[in-house]
């Protein structure tokens, strides 16, 4: 049996779900996988954002070179946050391919390839530069096809391999090791957006001159609380509303980045969310000026008990002067819990701040189910 088309039937078996997204060359690659019965099971989209515009939409930017091992990197987590969001909950891997092949235009520069790889594990990147003038544009094309399923092939963990029609002097460069810096480098950041449609917009940046809804929770899981929290917030306010995301807590361990990506996917198709670090609302605060938070009445009163802020009540008093001052604000639900209902009016806000919350009416609604209720409950 062809080789190309043994190690193809490989790839269809493994039980990871891919996304590939191509561009300058490879896509001859998607064809070949396409071709061979039970592409269903391993190929969940191919992408080929060809344009530059094309490409700059799909990045979220414009990058600094449009072949380069850095683009094909960014592509291939790009392709992954799409993998994780049409695929939620199973094994998923990324393809990131640019290349710079013979045109119908002479090229100043190199012809090159570059594939990368991104997992929950590591973006791994492959590269080669092609000897000039020597091939045709479909011998080229060949050449980063071939590239595509070798890449592919090694990050799934295949012992089959294609040939690479190298010339002498060709050599691809194999990664040296998994880059797990790179796959974390977005999570080092203070915030990070995530689209409606499950998209990384690593670009956005929050503007405090266009304020909203911020419902921040842990999120495990989404429920229809959340939902009607952040819109009635925002019924009320009149703002377009978002979700917030921490990894940290403070009162529990910091999420993975695995759970947290799996927290992140179940917004996916649904409504914008932000990924932070920040555990208390000083902290969102200084992240989301201006933002409204919508949270329930037991939340609420963490804000104004000492006993988070390490016991000392100055420092609470000295955090609501802060997210004051940054322009934030709260509004408030009533929050149904095991001794009856709490609400706003229960809580001891100190004089000095009663204006940073207002009260949303039991009318418009009221929080009586939370996600640790579910899971006790069994349904998730």
């Amino acid at each position: 049996m062809e080789p190309t088309r043994t190690l193809i039937e490989a790839i269809h078996r493994c039980s990871t779900r891919c996304v590939l997204a191509l561009t300058g060359g490879g896509s001859t690659a998607s064809a070949q996988l396409l071709s061979v019965p039970g592409a269903s099971s391993s190929i969940l989209e191919v992408l080929v954002p060809y344009h530059p515009h094309a490409l700059v939409e799909f990045l979220g930017h414009s990058p600094t070179q449009f072949c380069s091992a850095t683009t094909s990197q960014e592509m291939a987590q790009r392709a992954l946050d799409r993998a994780r969001w049409l695929a939620p909950g199973e094994a998923t891997l990324g393809l990131g391919c640019t290349a710079s092949l013979a045109s119908d235009r002479a090229k100043r520069g190199e012809h090159r390839i570059f594939v990368s790889t991104a997992d929950y594990q590591a973006v791994r990147t492959w590269s080669l530069i092609l000897l000039k003038a020597a091939r045709e544009r479909a011998e080229e094309e060949a050449v980063a096809a071939a590239l595509v399923l070798h890449a592919l092939a090694r990050s799934l963990g295949l012992s089959h391999d294609v040939s690479l029609p190298l010339l002498p002097g060709e050599h691809v460069e194999e990664p040296a090791g998994a880059d797990a810096s790179i796959r974390l480098r977005h999570f080092e950041q203070h915030a990070l957006f995530f689209a409606e449609d499950g998209q990384l917009q690593t670009e956005t940046r929050w503007q405090p001159d266009r304020p909203v809804v911020l419902a921040s929770g842990s999120f495990s899981p989404l429920h229809g609380g959340h939902w009607r929290l952040a819109e009635a917030a925002s019924l009320l306010t009149g703002l377009p509303f978002a979700f917030e995301l921490s990894r940290a807590n403070v009162d529990k361990p910091e999420l993975s980045e695995e759970e947290a990506r799996r927290r992140v996917a179940q917004f996916a198709g649904r409504a914008p969310v932000w990924l932070t670090r920040a555990a208390q609302f000083v902290d969102k605060a200084r992240l989301f000026s201006g933002a409204v938070f919508a949270l329930g009445a037991d939340t609420a009163a963490r804000l104004v008990d000492a006993r988070y802020y390490g016991g000392d009540e100055q420092a609470m008093l000295e955090a609501l002067t802060t997210i004051g001052g940054l322009g934030c604000r709260f509004m408030v639900a009533d929050r149904a819990v095991s001794t009856g209902i709490v609400s706003l009016a229960d809580l001891p806000i100190p004089s000095a701040h009663q204006g940073l919350f207002a009260a949303i009416p039991p009318e418009v609604f009221r929080l009586d189910i939370s996600s640790t209720e579910l899971r006790t409950r069994g349904f998730f």
